[in-house]
């Protein structure tokens, strides 16, 4: 089936350069991807980092994710 897509100038030139260096077609290329990302293609799961302290433990409600809130809290304003 024809079809038109608008793509970005950069995807499109990462695209034909990939088709190239692989000896394929774009369409190739192209229906390589899209079937992945619609078959829920190979997704890494998130990293989770646990934080663990080298000493003593983590106080109750500090978050460590949160920036603002842990400098907050090493300054005294709760």
């Amino acid at each position: 089936m024809r079809t038109t897509l608008d793509l970005n100038d950069e995807v499109l030139r990462t695209a034909r350069q990939r088709a190239a260096n692989d000896g394929i077609p774009l369409r190739a290329v192209v229906e390589r991807a899209l079937r992945t990302y619609l078959e829920g293609g190979p997704r890494k799961s998130g990293y989770r980092l646990r934080w663990r302290p080298e000493r003593g433990r983590l106080r109750p409600g500090v978050r460590v994710d949160d920036r603002d809130a842990l400098f907050d809290l090493m300054e005294g304003r709760d």
